[in-house]
């Protein structure tokens, strides 16, 4: 009797560069293909494919019945999101720059994140609204602003950013299918960035609500989301020439927090620096500092600091690089974790 042969394995999709735009425009692509009910809707995503062609291509495959232009009115455009989601649809809105959605935050407020608690639960609100947001692109005021505060202190919204392609792909996936609305924050500054990647076998990545570990280290730990990922890898790195071994926590999520991760990594270091863009007064940061303290006191060899934009309006795009949190910044913050013996 002759040896069977068992099958060959099938054959990984090959890995390429591709960036985050790329990452998000499949993402949408996927969602729409997968479930009819997905409808993409905003300013200029149909034939333009956006203002950053996050949804290039998007309107000629499905048509504008699916990807649908929008006038210029952000609550009318979050309203009409809010009646589709009541009859059943998933809607994703584009707000094509961060400081554009402020004339929906009504519509988000009062209607979008009260509506599933309002109805005991009986009817979802599935939508997504994409925010391009953040600075560090040359962009005037109303086109860079970190905005995500707002966000947060709305209960009933879920909050997520990414700063990998990976992570582009896989939470926007998630937060389409999800039956909460999620505020999906994409750093304007990354769209670019290049990793290797499958859009045919896109990785698995971690679920809303959990943050990751980016960088592993013992002596402090940089807490950070978004835009400011790559500023503290590129810390933590620079950070080995004074002796410093920094851990990187990549939040992904706002909303829901991960405290787990958080506090798991602050416990083992014993000091935390949290970064990011958007200004400090009543900020992101103040939150996740008092949560670390709470939590973590005994444990906390200093207090634990921020590193923030300034509390002042968006500055000139000639002037953007010293508003915006850097290397030197943060590792400024690190150095005055009270290392002294």
């Amino acid at each position: 009797m002759g040896t069977a042969t068992a099958p060959a394995a099938p054959a990984k999709a090959a890995r390429k560069p591709a960036t985050m735009a790329q990452a998000l425009n499949r993402a949408l692509h996927d969602s729409l293909a997968a479930d009819p009910t997905v409808h993409v809707l905003g300013e200029d995503v149909g034939t333009l494919g956006g203002v950053f062609r996050i949804t290039d291509g998007l309107a000629a495959a499905f048509g504008p019945e699916r990807v649908t232009d929008t006038p210029l009115a952000e609550a009318g455009i979050l309203g009409t999101a809010v009646g589709m989601a009541m009859y059943g649809l998933r809607p994703v809105v584009e707000m094509q720059f961060d400081a554009f959605g402020y004339p929906a935050l009504e519509q988000l407020i009062s209607h979008v994140a009260k509506m599933r608690n309002r109805t005991r639960g009986t009817m979802p609100m599935p939508i997504t609204v994409r925010i391009p947001y953040g600075g560090g692109i040359g962009g005037v005021e109303h086109h860079s602003d970190s905005s995500e505060a707002y966000y947060l202190h709305t209960p009933g919204l879920q909050v997520v950013t990414p700063a990998t392609v990976a992570d582009a792909y896989g939470l926007l996936r998630a937060s389409i299918a999800s039956d909460d609305p999620v505020i999906f924050l994409e750093p304007k500054r990354l769209y670019w960035g290049k990793a290797d990647w499958s859009p045919d076998e896109p990785e698995t990545v971690p679920p809303l609500g959990r943050a990751v570990v980016r960088r592993p280290g013992r002596s402090a730990t940089l807490i950070t989301y978004g835009p400011s990922v790559p500023v503290c890898l590129e810390a933590a790195e620079a950070a080995t020439a004074e002796g410093w071994d920094l851990e990187v926590v990549d939040l992904r999520s706002l909303m829901p927090f991960d405290d787990e991760t958080v506090c798991a990594s602050v416990r083992r270091t014993g000091r935390a620096v949290v970064v990011h863009e958007s200004s400090g007064f009543a900020g992101t940061g103040a939150e996740i500092a008092a949560r670390v303290m709470e939590r973590c006191f005994h444990h906390l060899e200093a207090p634990v600091l921020r590193v923030t934009g300034f509390d002042i309006p968006y500055p000139p795009p000639m002037l953007e690089r010293y508003h915006l949190p850097g290397v030197d910044r943060v590792l400024d913050a690190v150095a005055r974790l009270q290392w002294e013996d």
